[in-house]
Parts: structure tokens; C-alpha cells; sequence
């Protein structure tokens, strides 16, 4: 009962605490001097920016380069990368920057928000992800310097290169570019090449970059095993799926996109394959956009959602219901039809319990995108691919938009703003909700008989 208990509380805190900061944003951002115009914006509209930027989406029901003010671009900034590390980390670092001691309920809470299954080691992982964070966007604040400096002088083109690359790293896909997105550097190698390096980065997961690290360090201590094989299963999972959807869904834009003039058709075929790899890359959560999305073919549509609804890896900033979750279901499905007991994977079994909770979060996670995209075209006009689309990118935090957002009313706005903060805590909280300790019982129910398939 108790164990139950504290599980509740957890998650509750979590829950709140996002909702918590999405009302102060929305409260913020609805003050006059937040929009360039010096005129109130309509709460619900700021609430929606609110929400789309605490939970690392993007999508947008104004242009956030040109309605907010400075004061509005900086409170927004502030709240994708509370968003990107999390209310419960950003709250234990102030108090471990204090000196205060961290409890135990707190700690409990902090290794429920980051699906760890030890508190060992907790605050010291927390400063790493810190650090980690602050030194990945710096560096790639400075990759883009050369850019933006140079295109909107020193103090904006600094300004610009540490909005986009916290936006970037945290998967926000928030720009302050224009209404168009990336689209003015879909031909600049290196504006993709530091985007698509700061979304892998943020989305591949903390847990990965340390025991990366690790490995290399073993490695040039003079293990003699293969880096590979010295790897987490976790870590050889996130990266191999990780690299398995970039490069297909590189190819699959690509072909799906090779003559379409509405996208990439004009381009020269080495342009052609960068901007489908962005693609690829910037629908795992990111939502930065170099292409036209209502100019896309119905399969690379589809392709998106996919792509989308998978998301990034566990224990980072992307969303989805992670590329490790997706992994356990097909070694699940591939295990059964061998006709296999045990899943297996790279020499190690999973056990039951992560294969029934990977399980459990994709069908809740596809059963809310149904109640979702029900509900958005009983309330609000619009294609229905349109909508799909939408619903899938709020769901999974992604932010790319068929230019639907900005055409929907408020109970449109409503449907999306749950939908972004389901798919910003529903993966955490289900996770919670199903790493309960099996009871033991000396006593077990007779086996039933079903028939299936």
C-alpha cells in the first residue's frame, strides 16, 4: 500500500509540476509587453505557446519571430529548456546550488522522472546532464555564429544562434527565423549539419552519452573488446535503432520526394538527399522544418507520422514512445512468431515485465492519438490528413505542421495543448505506472484458454 502510495504521489508532482509551469508561462506571455506589439494576447493563444514550449513541440498559433517581444522570445526560451530538462531536475539542481540537502522522497522523484532504476549516484548524474546540456548547446551556439552573425549582425546573430540551438538540442523545433521555419537554409550544409547534430544529441538520451563515454575511456585504458560489444543493451538499442530510422527514412523521403516540385524536386541531387536526411531526422521530435510539409506525397505523410510517433530515445528531450519501446515490441513479435519463449536481443533476454509495459505504452499512446483525431474532426473544419498529421505531431512533440495550426479555434487549441502535454509526460507516467514489483503469491489463477489471431 505504501509503495503504491508513493508511486501516486510521484507522478502527481510530475504531472503538476509541468502544469504548474505552463500556467505561469501562459499568465506571462498574455502581459502586453510580451507580444511587439505592446496589446495583450488572448490567453488561450499563450497558453498554447506556453504549452508547446514546456513540452519541447512547436507547434504555433502565431509567429513567434515576429508577434513576440524580446521580454515574450526570452520567456519562451526559458521555458523550452525548463521543458527540455524537466521541472523536477531544474527544481533539484537550484537546491543542490543552495547547498541543500536532497531528501529521499525527492530523490525517489527525480529517478521516477528519468525512468533510472537506481538512486545511486543520483545527484552526481544530475550535474552531468547539466553539464552535458550547457556544453552540447554552447558548442553548438557557437556552430552557428558563422551564420547569423554575419546575416543579422553581432548582438542578434548571437541572440539567434543560443535561441535555436537550445531549441534545437531540447527538440522544441521553435524558431525565430520567420514564418517559413529552416526553409531559407535548406541549401546551407552547415545550418542542417548543426541542427541534425543537436536533435541526435538531445534526443538520443543522457543515459547513452555517459556510457559512451564510459566505453571510450575503457577503450582507451586498453580494453581489448570492440566498442560495440562493451555498450549497455539500452545504448545498443537507442543507437541501432537510432541510425536504422535516420538512414530509411532518409531513403524513403527521398524517394518519395525525388520529383516533387512542391518540395525537393527541383533540387540537385545532392541537395535532394540532405533535405530528405533532415526529414528524417527533425520528425523523431524536433520539428524544425527545411521543407514544405503540405507539400509532401501522402507516403512520405505517412512516413512522417511514423516517424513521429516513434519519437527519440528514453531518458532525453525527444518525445514519442521511444525508439527502445518500438525495439522491445518487434523482438516481441519477431520472438513469438519463431516461436521462441524468451525475447531476446544482442546476447541478452528482456524480460517480461518491459515487454508487457513497452506494450501497454504503445496502445495507450495510439489509442489517445484515435480519441484525439476523433474528437479534432467532430470539432474543427480541415482535411483529414491534415488533422492526422497535426495530432500525431503534438502527440509526439515534434511540432511540424501541414500549415493547419494557426487555422483551428478554440476547442481545436484545447485538443492539441492535451494532446502535447500527454506526449510530454504520458511516456514518463506510464512508465511509473507499470515499474510496480510484481507481487509475489504462493497461490497462482488456472490457466484459461483463448483463442487469437
Amino acid at each position: 500500500m505504501d509503495k503504491k502510495k508513493r508511486h501516486l504521489t510521484t507522478t502527481q508532482m510530475i504531472i503538476m509540476s509541468f502544469f504548474a509551469m505552463v500556467f505561469i508561462g501562459g499568465v506571462l506571455l498574455s502581459l502586453p509587453f510580451a507580444s511587439a506589439s505592446g496589446r495583450a494576447t488572448s490567453f488561450i493563444d499563450a497558453l498554447f505557446t506556453a504549452t508547446t514550449s514546456v513540452c519541447v513541440t512547436g507547434l504555433v498559433v502565431v509567429t513567434t519571430a515576429t508577434h513576440w517581444s524580446l521580454f515574450g522570445k526570452i520567456i519562451i526560451l526559458i521555458l523550452i529548456q525548463i521543458g527540455g530538462l524537466g521541472v523536477i531536475t531544474i527544481t533539484t539542481t537550484l537546491m543542490v546550488a543552495a547547498g541543500k540537502k536532497i531528501s529521499l522522497s525527492s530523490r525517489i522523484l527525480l529517478g521516477d522522472a528519468f525512468n533510472l532504476e537506481t538512486l545511486k549516484g543520483l545527484v552526481r548524474f544530475l550535474r552531468r546532464v547539466f553539464r552535458g546540456t550547457f556544453i552540447v548547446e554552447g558548442v553548438g551556439a557557437l556552430c552557428y555564429v558563422p551564420v547569423f552573425v554575419p546575416e543579422y549582425g553581432i548582438i542578434r546573430g548571437i541572440w539567434y544562434s543560443v535561441f535555436h540551438a537550445i531549441s534545437a538540442f531540447c527538440n522544441a523545433g521553435i524558431d525565430i527565423v520567420g514564418d517559413s521555419s529552416f526553409v531559407p537554409y535548406v541549401h546551407n550544409v552547415w545550418v542542417n549539419v548543426v541542427t541534425m547534430a543537436l536533435i541526435i544529441f538531445g534526443g538520443i538520451g543522457f543515459v547513452v552519452w555517459w556510457d559512451v563515454l564510459h566505453v571510450i575511456r575503457e577503450k582507451l585504458a586498453g580494453a581489448n573488446r570492440g566498442m560495440f560489444n562493451m555498450l549497455a543493451l539500452h545504448s545498443k538499442i537507442a543507437l541501432t535503432m537510432t541510425v536504422f530510422l535516420i538512414l530509411s527514412g532518409t531513403l524513403l523521403f527521398a524517394l518519395f520526394e525525388w520529383s516533387n516540385p512542391l518540395t525537393i524536386g527541383d533540387f540537385t541531387p545532392g541537395q535532394k538527399l540532405l533535405a530528405a536526411c533532415f526529414q528524417s531526422v527533425t520528425t523523431r521530435t524536433a520539428g524544425i522544418a527545411t521543407i514544405s510539409q503540405k507539400g509532401l506525397t501522402v507516403p512520405s505523410v505517412i512516413t512522417s507520422m511514423f516517424l513521429m510517433f516513434i519519437g527519440g530515445s528514453s531518458v532525453g528531450t525527444a518525445g514519442g514512445v521511444k525508439v527502445t519501446t518500438v525495439a522491445v515490441v518487434a523482438l516481441s513479435v519477431a520472438a513469438t512468431v519463431r516461436g521462441n519463449n524468451d525475447v531476446t536481443c544482442y546476447g541478452r533476454r528482456i524480460s517480461n515485465q518491459i515487454v508487457r509495459k513497452s506494450i501497454a505504452i504503445i496502445f495507450i499512446s495510439f489509442l489517445a492519438s484515435m480519441v484525439a483525431i476523433i474528437c479534432m474532426c467532430i470539432l474543427e473544419s480541415g482535411e483529414s490528413v491534415d488533422i492526422i498529421f497535426e495530432v500525431y505531431s503534438a502527440l509526439g512533440t515534434v511540432g511540424l505542421s501541414r500549415d493547419y495550426t494557426a487555422t483551428i479555434g478554440l476547442a481545436g487549441k484545447i485538443i492539441l495543448c492535451i494532446c502535447m502535454f500527454l506526449g510530454r509526460i504520458g511516456p514518463i507516467t506510464m512508465v511509473i505506472a507499470f515499474t510496480m514489483q510484481d507481487t509475489k503469491t504462493a497461490l497462482r489463477l488456472p490457466k484459461g484458454k483463448i483463442t487469437v489471431g
